[in-house]
């Protein structure tokens, strides 16, 4: 459990990095050196997002599955993937990873910023106002489409051949959509760190940003669990007992390959054989 514990800490505290750096470093760098376009900042930054999964997957993958994210952790839950007392050490963790990854970015970085802090309104990207409630909708989507993605591409049933690859596109399809609203969470553990770095704004609108990431990846794992990996149960056939003699008879098929017990029901009158 120590193992899976630092692994989640580590990934977690790499995802903030790599990812909420970039955000910092296109926006107050590289936009006014080069003066980009708003589209080729929204690439980088959900391209940085999605590669550092794939690297984390890689890597602590087979330690400890590499969560890095309380929604998906929940949904892993649901699933029946990982034990109740697993799932808070891992939550846990994530969400040190993420300030210690917040924290560091605050040493590097000497310039006022946002730290990658997630938000809405006056700290939307939109030249309309994101509203609270579409902020909540918005990562509430965002965030069951990607948990929905991961517990598919994870599940050995499935035989995805590259679920790091498939994993972390999903990562940045979801910020290519969701940068504009709100920076893009679909993870509290990735949004409680820069908010509480950042503080003001940030840090009373954190709530949505926990909210609506547990509430999609709730939904993701009951979609999966009940609608796509749903299994019914097998019904069992009861026999009867009739009053007779029972002969039983035992059959080896080749396909398959179960055995068959066919019973031949004696009576004074006639014979009745039934499968």
């Amino acid at each position: 459990m120590v193992r899976k514990m630092i692994s989640e800490l580590v990934g977690t505290m790499l995802l903030v990095l790599f990812g909420c750096g970039t955000a910092i470093a296109v926006n107050a760098y590289v936009n006014s050196i080069f003066n980009t376009s708003f589209t080729f900042t929204i690439l980088i930054i959900a391209l940085a997002f999605g590669l550092i999964l794939m690297a984390l997957i890689n890597t602590i993958g087979r330690v400890s599955g590499c969560h890095v994210n309380p929604a998906v952790t929940i949904a892993m839950l649901i699933d029946r993937r990982i034990d109740l007392f697993d799932s808070i050490i891992y939550i846990c963790s994530q969400i040190v990873g993420g300030l210690c990854g917040a924290y560091i970015l605050k040493l590097i970085f000497t310039t006022e910023s946002s730290f990658g802090a997630n938000g809405f309104d006056k700290l939307s990207l939109l030249p309309i106002t994101t509203t609270q409630w579409i902020a909540l909708i918005v990562e509430a989507i965002l965030t069951f489409v990607f948990v929905l993605v991961v517990l598919s591409a994870s599940d050995e049933k499935n035989k995805t051949e590259n679920p790091s690859l498939v994993i972390g596109l999903t990562l940045t399809l979801v910020h290519l959509f969701g940068i504009p609203f709100t920076g893009t969470s679909v993870n509290p553990a990735r949004s409680i760190g820069p908010a509480l770095v950042t503080g003001g704004d940030a840090l009373s609108q954190l709530w949505v940003f926990i909210v609506a990431p547990l509430a999609g990846g709730i939904l993701a794992a009951l979609f999966y669990k009940f609608v796509i990996n749903y299994q019914p149960k097998e019904l069992k056939v009861y026999e009867e007992d009739i009053d007779s003699e029972e002969d039983e008879e035992e059959l080896e098929e080749e396909a398959p390959k179960k055995r068959v017990v066919r019973k031949t029901t004696t009576t004074k009158k006639r014979t009745k054989k039934v499968e």
